[in-house]
């Protein structure tokens, strides 16, 4: 889905994942430090929208997702995982309920799959699940915004700022009272630096929760039984996730920065040694200069030196060993 606010001046198309928002408007960081200063917006108008109502949506939710949500309060944002049968990740949910309808927002392009294994699982429960995507656009506010939310517009609060689930309709209204407009890579840098994982990026086909440091913020470990939690249980109680998630700073006279999927080796072994793990999100941080999240495997030292591709890497610790 295409959004209006590409017409904005010096708006930059995104690609990819994030295609159909911009991923800047002309000064990258100068949008950046608008965004860690609390000002500005960032158009998510790509990502879907799914809402599930009636009376026993939050106990069916309860069952199916890794969070504890069976009495969520309304306006209390949290987050949560779809787990396939085996603890693989297949969703994460950003989650808000507004005391007659809980609010998702999901990756682009994914509201399908995940509409569709819900209907799957109604059984006899009083709940109707809808695709809002046509209807609603994501809107992120940054910590520290003064900007007030359109009256009657659902909000998720979190400590990096506000959600809103906006008419789609008011969005550029809405971009005319709010600005200035910020575009998807600031975000996504500011997203790296707080190594907040993100699926389809920080993931693979085989990644589990606790990888990605997951278990706490979107993983309940003590509620009832939801598909994967086998292996989350077995686990946490009893072993070590394969992989884990650290953080780069990368060397900075690279002129392009490793791509995701870009392999992850020890320094003292080269571009011909085994690879390790591989890159899942790079950004150029205002600050930071350019950086990167990574999985690896569990038993690489925490201390080594590492290289994405050709490129130097030292990293920090994001999940331990």
């Amino acid at each position: 889905m295409k959004s209006p606010l590409l017409s904005l001046p010096g708006a930059v198309p995104g690609e990819g994942t994030d295609e159909g928002v911009a991923a800047h408007y002309g000064d990258l960081f100068r949008e950046q430090r608008a965004l860690a200063d609390g000002t500005g917006f960032v158009d998510l108008s790509h990502r879907g929208v799914v809402t599930v109502s009636g009376a026993d949506r939050l106990s069916w939710l309860h069952l199916l997702i890794t969070q504890h949500v069976s009495e969520l309060p309304p306006g209390q944002a949290t987050e949560a995982l779809i787990l396939s049968a085996h603890g693989h990740i297949e969703h994460a949910l950003y989650i808000v309920d507004d005391g007659e309808t809980t609010w998702a927002h999901v990756e682009p392009d994914s509201q399908g799959d995940l509409i569709a294994y819900l209907e799957s699982m109604k059984f006899f429960y009083r709940v109707d699940v809808a695709d809002r995507t046509d209807d609603y656009a994501v809107v992120h506010l940054p910590a520290g915004s003064i900007t007030e939310a359109p009256e009657d517009t659902v909000v998720r609060e979190t400590p990096h700022g506000r959600d809103l689930f906006l008419p789609r309709a008011r969005l550029t209204d809405f971009a005319e009272a709010s600005g200035p407009a910020i575009g998807v890579l600031a975000y996504e840098a500011l997203r790296v630096e707080a190594h907040r994982p993100r699926v389809g990026l920080e993931t693979d086909h085989r990644t589990i929760p606790h990888e990605l440091g997951w278990i706490g913020s979107a993983v309940h470990l003590e509620k009832g039984c939801y598909r994967g939690q086998e292996t989350v249980a077995r686990v946490q109680n009893l072993g070590k996730p394969p992989r884990r998630l650290v953080f780069l700073h990368l060397d900075g006279s690279e002129v392009t920065l490793p791509a995701h999927g870009a392999p992850i080796r020890l320094a003292s072994e080269g571009e011909e040694g085994r690879q390790l793990g591989f890159i899942t999100s790079s950004a150029r941080h205002h600050e930071l200069g350019p950086i990167a999240l990574a999985l690896v495997k569990r038993n690489v030292p925490v201390d080594a030196e590492l290289i994405a591709d050709s490129t130097a890497a030292a990293q920090e610790t994001v999940v331990e060993p």
